[in-house]
């Protein structure tokens, strides 16, 4: 996880453009850096470093001998960049994943450069021998990318919005600061005047049904029958490969374990291939909760059986309170179920990086919307619509969980690994006939589910436990982290206030005095900022009130719980 900045035709001073880079700093606590572009007026660069591969050669903006001309400032990782150093026989001057655009952008050009990744990025690459500049952003938006563009050509990058903010605080005109798409690359010139003019704007991958680029990896073809026992042989294996590529890494690798489906096979396959590759460490698992907590007790079970080293942190009500303008500080979102859910995996994150030396941080993000596995899936009035959903459920996660995952995360530098979001993994499972995807027998994530049946690689209560919200799943089900949360706040927000809100808040009005308290500590931290969620994440076919899960009528906790 790393924190990059460029700016590009723009005279701001230096310290207002030291003081914007600044604000990431948290993403890379390992090194630093700013960088003007020689010979090229108002271009620079800051990169915030986390040291994962390559600690020698691995600072930013990156540039070898070979293509002086080239300047890469990126966050993520390529897995499948030996393979194509290799395939095309490119002489690489580092270690350093990321050198491979340098390369393909060289070769290929940036379309194709784009199309041949496997993994999770966001980058801004300078040509200055041909003037242009590139932004680039993964498939699912793992890897977070804002912009800035104005129409006198000024352009300005950052990892998160806070970094963009002071930026336009200076300017003459009014300036939207907006996510970079996910699944895009957009090019820009380079005017001898040193401004910026956007010249195209491309999808190179979108979230769709049909599988697409079959040569991300080494993976043997697969068998195109939609028998079900090949069928769930294709996902065991496509799912092992995705985790065994995020080996990747010269730090400590952990995972956070919550005791559900999703992250109990992230946390087993990755102790069981950790054996396999012979790492010379245990595997640590984390898991939060408070007493009573269902997620703790079953973490802990999953945990005994994959053998980890695992680790609990106790998790009370009023620590969550307390963290929660933090955590849409760094959230930047004032988005419900985001916001309920970010608290704890916070708190996880900072006991992670003070308490453990794990860098590398495995979790079970994007399952629920490739798989269908949250409860209201079973409410879809036929499997067609189901799979509409899970569309666009994949297609926001840079919106909701995969915002959520990386903020938490990177608040307290360490780096996030989301192998459900492998490029093989999606293609293929979107691909899959509708009726195949949907709840069976009243359980959700049938078919990742039987995929594991009877490998024991997970105990069969943990393979079949019924889904529950991370944000749920902390707190006891007699009274849930939302409800501390409602109960806390409903004498910080008056039935005035509530009357008034459609007006205060005309951009999608909070509902409740739980919004309400959300959307204030937003708007005095971003003011004028709320058109960055362009509405809450809530289920579908239930007329659902609140997005928790427990105040769906259909919700059933498991009878030990």
């Amino acid at each position: 996880m790393c924190g990059i900045w460029a700016l590009f035709g723009s005279d701001e001073c230096l310290s207002v453009q030291c003081t914007s880079a600044m604000k990431i700093a948290h993403r890379g606590p390992d090194a630093f850096r700013f960088e003007n572009v020689n010979g090229f007026t108002n271009c620079c660069f800051g990169f915030h470093r986390l040291a994962i591969v390559d600690q020698l050669y691995g600072m930013q903006p990156l540039r070898i001998k070979k293509f002086p001309f080239l300047w890469l400032c990126y966050n993520g990782e390529i897995y499948n960049h030996q393979t194509l150093k290799k395939q095309f026989e490119f002489d690489h001057q580092t270690k350093v994943d990321g050198e491979i655009l340098l390369h393909l952008y060289d070769r290929f050009g940036i379309e194709k450069m784009a199309t041949l990744l496997d993994g999770v990025f966001a980058f801004v690459l300078l040509d200055t021998a041909n003037r242009k500049v590139f932004l680039g952003r993964d498939t699912y938006g793992v890897r977070p990318l804002y912009r800035l563009l104005t129409d006198d050509g000024f352009l300005a990058v950052c990892s998160e919005a806070k970094g963009l903010i002071d930026i336009t605080h200076a300017m003459t005109t009014p300036a939207n600061i907006t996510p970079f798409l996910p699944g895009h690359f957009e090019v820009f010139d380079l005017k001898q005047n040193g401004k910026v003019q956007s010249v195209q704007m491309d999808q190179f991958h979108c979230c769709t049904k049909e599988p697409a680029h079959a040569n991300y990896d080494t993976v043997e073809r697969l068998p195109t029958s939609f028998e079900e026992e090949t069928v769930k042989s294709n996902v065991r294996m496509l799912f092992e490969n995705a985790v065994r590529k995020r080996l990747m890494a010269q730090r400590r690798i952990g995972c956070l374990l919550s005791g559900g489906l999703d992250s109990s096979l992230v946390a087993a396959t990755l102790v069981k291939l950790a054996k396999e590759e012979k790492l010379p460490y245990p595997i640590q698992t984390f898991s939060i909760g408070s007493e009573g907590s269902p997620d703790i007790i079953a973490a802990r079970k999953v945990a005994a059986h994959i053998g980890s080293e695992h680790h609990e942190v106790n998790f009370t009500a009023e620590e969550g309170i307390q963290a929660v303008e933090e955590v849409i500080f760094h959230l930047e979102t004032y988005d419900i179920t985001t916001i309920r859910a970010s608290v704890g995996m916070y708190l996880i994150s900072k006991y992670i990086r003070e308490k453990s030396d794990s860098v590398v941080i495995f979790s079970g993000e994007g399952a629920d919307e490739l798989t269908q596995g949250y409860i209201y899936f079973h409410k879809a009035p036929t499997p067609s619509a189901a799979a509409e959903d899970s569309v666009r459920l994949m297609k926001e996660l840079y919106l909701f969980d995969v915002l959520r995952a990386d903020r938490t995360t990177a608040a307290h530098g360490l780096e996030l690994r989301v192998p459900f979001l492998d490029h093989r993994l999606t293609a293929y499972y979107l691909s899959l006939p509708d009726d195949m995807k949907t709840p069976k027998n009243g359980v959700e994530k049938h078919l990742l589910r039987d995929s594991f049946k009877g490998l024991n690689l997970i105990p069969d209560e943990i393979l079949w436990r019924r889904k529950e919200a991370f944000s749920d799943g902390i707190m006891s089900v007699k009274k849930s982290w939302y409800s501390c949360l409602q109960e806390h706040l409903e004498s910080m927000v008056n039935d005035d206030q509530m009357e008034r809100a459609h007006k205060t808040f005309p951009h999608i009005p909070p509902r409740s005095k739980e919004a309400y308290y959300f959307r204030q500590v937003f708007e005095k931290q971003f003011p004028g900022r709320a058109d960055w969620l362009p509405h809450y994440w809530m289920p579908r076919w239930i007329n659902a009130t609140d997005p928790s899960a427990r105040t769906l009528s259909i919700y059933k906790p498991d009878k030990d719980e």
